[in-house]
């Protein structure tokens, strides 16, 4: 950083206010870093030029650990009292990017906390002209390779007024919104299990769910830009349109 970027004394003060605000809200962090450019006036005009969040081992809820995060801003309307408190409130809607890294470990753990499973609503899928509506009990997935995921897990399947448990194990490479989703192997148990029209409308439904262009959570629209994938790890790279900030 050369020196004209160096922060100065208010942006200092604001950041390091800022960061332990945060902090206290999170459950636990290994490392949270705030850098807020702004100035004593602006702030007081309700502005801040840019604020980037950087974290390390971050747990945003429990059992919902991100290995790594950054997130960074352009300008920004806040209102200004809030920074006296540690916080940040927005007055206008603004834009942001992310990135996110998840380990396999820290995958599994958030699929089957609490939390995430009170998220994951049952779907429905069209197979052969009916509706068929499949509710996840559990799932678990590993990342062996480059751009690989193998995934495992049990869900019922409601078929009017049938329903049935279901075990299965797949191995897709994801695309892009460019390519298409590329399966490897699909299995199910116990036999006959579901049927091959079954498979390509649940991989075309996950295909839909990556690439939708937004999906909203506590007052953000969320759009993934794209997923890198190695071995043991994945990378999310997002955009964002922040109405509010959560608490």
């Amino acid at each position: 950083m050369t020196e004209e970027n160096q922060p100065n004394l208010e942006e200092k003060v604001i950041s390091a206010a800022l960061g332990m605000g945060l902090s206290n809200q999170l459950d636990s962090a290994e490392n949270i870093e705030v850098d807020v450019r702004t100035s004593l006036v602006d702030i007081v005009q309700g502005k801040a030029h840019s604020v980037s969040v950087s974290g390390q081992g971050v747990v945003v809820q429990k059992d919902v650990r991100l290995q790594e995060m950054e997130i960074s801003t352009n300008r920004i309307a806040i209102n200004p009292l809030s920074v006296l408190f540690g916080e940040l409130e927005l007055s206008q809607p603004t834009h942001a990017s992310a990135r996110i890294v998840l380990s396999e470990v820290d995958i599994n753990q958030a699929l089957n906390s609490d939390y995430v499973r009170r998220q994951m609503k049952p779907f429905q899928l069209s197979v052969d002209r009916q509706t068929v509506t499949l509710e996840m009990q559990q799932m678990s997935i590993q990342l062996p390779d480059v751009n690989t995921i193998a995934f495992k897990g049990s869900t019922i399947l409601h078929e009017g007024e049938n329903k049935r448990s279901v075990n299965f194990q797949a191995v897709i490479h994801p695309g892009t919104i460019f390519e298409p989703l590329f399966i490897e192997s699909f299995q199910c148990t116990p036999a006959p299990g579901i049927s091959l029209q079954f498979a390509v409308a649940l991989m075309r439904k996950f295909e839909e769910l990556v690439f939708s262009p937004y999906f909203v959570m506590s007052g953000t629209a969320v759009r993934i830009q794209k997923i890198d994938l190695e071995k043991g790890r994945l990378t999310i790279h997002t955009t964002a349109k922040i109405t509010e900030l959560p608490s």
